[in-house]
């Protein structure tokens, strides 16, 4: 039996990551098993989640994961009780299809209630109002209660508790405005924990005792333990490796904070360890490297240090040239590139990357209209893209993927890299065509 608790919102900017996250810290200060999950493609608010459970950060996506795979990928990271945070409003999902993907989308599929968390700095008696509408637009969602958030004063908090009365919706919490529960943020939404880490460390305790001071604890657990049993089998991959394993050095550190857990889980299985490798920091790969994977992160804050580091630059770089499979997801690409903003980088992609002051966000539908590293001509993914940055030329010889009629990134039979985040619980054959290669790799 997985409890399970969804912290939504109407909208971003309420507080859903400080309240979940000051929430598993406070639950687990109690001596609960928890695991944070994060709706969507969002790397950030995991990284808090950890530090806040201990545990692996885990994503809950349908269109990245599929639907039929969100219960198994629940239970199988899941830990005694659940806390699932949600992503911008309760009912906004990808766009144009009434809310594929939405928060209320998710906690329909894992059969979960929902708290409402509601800044209630700019409202009184109307955010009553606003919580009857979220109430009653879904039928089928199951409201367990609000936490209000930003209260004033003691006289703010009574009168939004009288006009929630006559709803029959419970108040399972109410928080003052504090000045010291403040996570910093960035054009992409927060600042990763890893870039901020002693800072961090310092806010999860003040963080668990603001939210157990102010939150009915005790009803977040009931509520939990009363969701439905789930049926269904814990996800795990459909492979056992039993031969010799190979080192795939993965981007860490600072300027490499992005990576789903299932993604080190899937090559795992595949005989594939992944050893952390940190760009601003690290002078050489590790011993006995094969491969190379780069996920996401914020290279465009670390670009001088990332520049500095040269020797660990020319090593990559006589390593991709060598033809060492390599894989890199969105900063990865940028790292690749001859330049990032007039910064030397590794020079592998006859490319130069910038920031712009124009964002690319949304959920993409892609395939490879050529036979590269990760999958044959015609392979089709579901992914997501977000940057605020551009690489020229846009594409190589052969583009990684191509969507709404245009190719985008670089691949080869030994490379791939590309803006596109792609959950590989999702598209499996991803890792086993790039653990085939390492294990190939001489």
């Amino acid at each position: 039996m997985v409890a399970r608790v969804v912290i939504a919102a109407p909208g971003s900017g309420h507080g859903k990551t400080t309240i979940a996250a000051g929430l598993m810290a406070a639950l687990r200060a109690r001596g609960l098993d928890v695991s944070g999950h994060k709706v969507g493609p969002d790397f950030i608010d995991p990284s808090y989640h950890e530090l806040a459970t201990g545990r692996p950060p885990r994503n809950l996506d349908p269109f990245l994961q599929s639907e039929e795979l969100l219960v198994p990928l629940l239970l199988h990271g899941a830990g005694e009780l659940a806390v699932i945070e949600g992503v911008m409003g309760l009912f906004d999902g990808a766009l144009g299809t009434e809310g594929f993907a939405s928060t209320a989308h998710v906690a329909r599929l894992i059969d979960a209630p929902v708290v409402l968390v509601v800044d209630a700095s700019a409202a009184s008696r109307s955010v009553a109002a606003t919580v009857l509408g979220f109430a009653k637009y879904d039928p089928g969602l199951e409201l367990a209660g609000v936490i209000l958030n930003k209260l004033g004063s003691q006289r703010h908090e009574d009168e939004i508790r009288a006009a929630l009365a006559p709803t029959g919706i419970p108040v399972l919490g109410a928080l003052r405005r504090s000045e010291n529960i403040h996570a910093p943020s960035r054009h992409l939404g927060l600042v990763p924990a890893a870039e901020r880490a002693t800072e961090s460390q310092r806010l999860l305790p003040e963080l668990a005792s603001w939210v157990d001071a102010g939150v009915d604890l005790e009803a977040i657990v009931r509520i939990a333990r009363g969701a439905a049993r789930l049926g269904g089998t814990p996800w795990a991959p459909a492979v056992s490796w039993d031969g010799p394993r190979r080192i795939v050095a993965s981007a860490a550190g600072s300027a490499f904070t992005f990576r789903y857990t299932e993604t080190a889980e899937l090559l795992a299985a595949h005989g594939i360890d992944l050893v952390d490798l940190d760009p601003l920091r690290d002078k050489t790969l590790p011993d006995g490297c094969a491969g190379l994977y780069f996920g996401g992160g914020f290279p465009e804050v670390h670009v001088e240090e990332l520049s500095a580091n040269v020797p660990l630059r020319e090593e990559i770089a006589a390593a991709v040239h060598s033809g060492i499979p390599v894989v890199a997801e969105c900063a990865g690409l940028l790292y690749l590139c001859r330049e990032l903003d007039g910064q030397p980088m590794v020079g592998a992609l006859d490319a130069v990357a910038r920031m712009t002051k124009r964002g690319a966000l949304g959920y993409r539908k892609a395939l490879a209209p050529a036979a590269h590293l990760l999958g044959e001509a015609g392979t089709r993914v579901t992914g997501h893209e977000f940057h605020r940055t551009e690489v020229l030329p846009r594409q190589g010889k052969t583009p990684a993927w191509e969507w709404d009629g245009t190719g985008e990134g670089f691949a080869t039979p030994t490379l791939h890299a590309s803006y596109l985040h792609v959950h590989w619980a999702g598209h499996p054959g991803l890792a086993g065509r790039f653990a085939a290669a390492v294990h190939a790799y001489e």
